[in-house]
């Protein structure tokens, strides 16, 4: 378990009033795993008589909001977001009045704060508080000061909270250790501090941090300090295993199911049928007997309930599912009662899925394509959003009802970025899905990104149009960089020639080896596939590296072979 203790102590020095502001949230339990522990400062502006309120609504709008966001979002993603926020509405405070900005009269301050969350420490800055990582005869300062230095040696903050609509925040992240400690401070406090100050605090109050941080802004004032000054101190103390967060928690208490079969009566609800069953799960339409609402309940292999890690993606499902709004999701059923055993309760979506669909349409028109492609990539989009990437995207897994509304189903090979955060590897490296169509840089061991998801959508597409794989199953032998030259896309237009030539050249754009070649988002993909521009209307045919990338690299290395053998005979 994650364990961080923090000293702070402010004092408004020579000043009448206090500009620095200061805080420290410090979660038990769920909160600690998925968000951690955070650390902030801010300090006014000394010119302007509101500073103080923007410094103190920086630090406690940080440190309430930060924790509202959503547990599948990463630190960067959330600590902006709501430092975003915080810069609009102290911006929009000081134009309130005329509606012109002064900065020396407006809602304006710097800001640090430190969040520590699984084995990594998360820095965001703006200003020119600084925040140091102590060392035995040196200060490490980890934060950069946004000062700009005029010619005569005057300077002037060049970027702070609250100083114009937009900010840029600087991020930085890295793994940390036991016992190493941290020092955030304001400008009126470390321009009288130094290693040998910070390190005498620390060795005469040990492990009280509180009393050091208190030393420590005493001794800045007795060096001469006239300015605010605040001080903050943040050990780590102890970390947790170097793993993902565990959904534990889900299912912490719980007992699993013993063997069911249709016609039981399980948690409330009757089993009505066996939908489909595996050696990972067994599933079931079920009757919820309070409400009447049909639900699908998938229950935990009785071979794998031993296995902590199966275990976990299990109940993924249903938590993804929870934090996920789109009509194109499939959702978590209510969860109106306690549980006593571990299991996955869904919505019940009556329809067929996608596979069947192309078995009944095996030459589909784009139009109908289109629209359900359109659909795909919205629900896509909505775990993107949530910095979700689904990852195990194939007609099985995608259902269309009797209205036609296409949703995205089997959410449990779902990669959260907030969850796997923290520890020291966040990347999506796992192929969990089905190999013919997960994209190739999971195979290369660089990790999947949302255009791996554009991807997986586009060999759907292919196949939906043509009934065939892009690229047969040469994807699934891919194992180096060096590997995806010999990938060769099966021509659109040979395997159905009514289709636009267009058409051929977004989805070999969709279909890139190399993700920083595809589209840049699933909605670039989705308006290329109804207005494409005039780089995919030239109708020329692709070069010979794209077409046949073996032949190229084979008559390249015969023109090399026949250039040096006349280079030889020539001499």
């Amino acid at each position: 378990m994650l364990e961080v203790r923090v000293g702070q102590h402010s004092h408004a020095g020579r000043q009448p009033t206090n500009q620095d502001f200061h805080g420290a949230a410090t979660p038990t339990g769920v909160a600690r795993q998925t968000k951690g522990v955070a650390i902030a400062l801010a300090d006014g502006i000394g010119s302007s008589a509101v500073s103080q309120i923007a410094s103190a609504a920086a630090v406690r709008g940080f440190l309430e909001d930060y924790y509202g966001t959503s547990e599948a979002w990463t630190v960067r993603r959330s600590a902006q977001c709501v430092l975003q926020a915080i810069n609009s509405w102290l911006h929009a405070q000081t134009q309130r009045g005329d509606g012109r900005f002064d900065k020396d009269r407006g809602y304006v301050c710097t800001f640090s704060a430190l969040v520590f969350k699984g084995r990594q420490a998360h820095l965001l800055h703006v200003g020119d508080t600084r925040v140091y990582r102590v060392h035995a005869t040196a200060l490490e300062q980890l934060s950069d000061d946004h000062r700009v230095r005029l010619a005569e040696g005057e300077t002037y903050l060049g970027r702070a909270l609250g100083v114009g609509p937009h900010i840029e925040i600087d991020y930085a992240c890295w793994d940390t250790e036991v016992g190493e400690t941290y020092l955030l401070a304001t400008d009126g406090a470390y321009e009288y501090l130094d290693a040998t100050a910070v390190q005498a605090a620390l060795a005469t109050q040990g492990d009280d941090l509180q009393a050091a941080a208190e030393a420590l802004v005493a001794a800045a004032l007795a060096r001469g300090a006239d300015d605010n000054l605040t001080v903050q101190l943040a050990r780590v103390m102890q970390l947790p295993q170097a793993e993902p967060y565990r959904l534990h928690s889900q299912r912490e208490g719980l007992a699993l199911p013993p063997a069911l079969a249709a016609g039981a009566q399980f948690e409330g609800y009757a089993l009505v049928r066996e939908l489909y069953a595996s050696a990972r799960s067994q599933v079931f339409l079920a009757l919820d007997q309070a409400s009447g609402r049909q639900l699908v309940l998938k229950l935990p292999s009785t071979d794998l309930r031993d296995n902590p890690d199966y275990l976990d993606r299990f109940v993924l499902e249903e938590w993804v599912a929870r934090r996920v709004d789109s009509p194109h999701v499939v959702k978590a059923a209510p969860q109106d009662r306690a549980r006593q055993h571990v299991f996955v309760a869904m919505e019940y979506v009556e329809g067929h899925t996608l596979a069947q669909w192309m078995t009944d349409h095996p030459a589909p028109p784009l139009d109908a394509v289109r629209r359900i492609v359109g659909q795909i990539a919205s629900g896509l989009q909505a775990l993107h959003r949530k910095e979700m990437l689904h990852q195990d995207l194939r007609p099985e897994n995608l259902m269309i009802d009797a209205q036609g509304t296409v949703k995205l189903i089997d959410l449990a090979s779902a990669h959260v970025a907030g969850l796997a955060e923290g520890a020291g590897n966040d990347r999506a490296t796992e192929m969990l899905g089905s190999l013919q169509y997960t994209a190739p840089e999971y195979f290369t061991g660089d990790g999947g990104s949302p255009a791996s998801d554009l991807f997986s959508l586009g060999v759907i597409t292919f196949q939906m149009l043509t009934g065939q794989l892009p690229y047969g199953l040469a994807v699934t032998r891919v194992r180096h960089p060096r590997d995806l030259h010999r990938l060769q896309l099966v021509p659109l237009r040979s395997l159905r020639p009514d289709l636009p030539p267009w058409l051929e050249a977004v989805l070999r754009k969709a279909l890139q080896p190399r993700p920083l070649r595809r589209q840049e988002a699933l909605s670039e993909f989705m308006h290329d596939l109804h207005h494409p521009g005039p780089q995919f209307q030239q109708h020329r045919r692709p070069p010979l590296l794209e077409r046949h990338p073996v032949a190229f690299w084979r008559t390249l290395a015969l023109l090399f072979a026949a250039s040096t053998a006349l280079l030889l005979v020539l001499r």
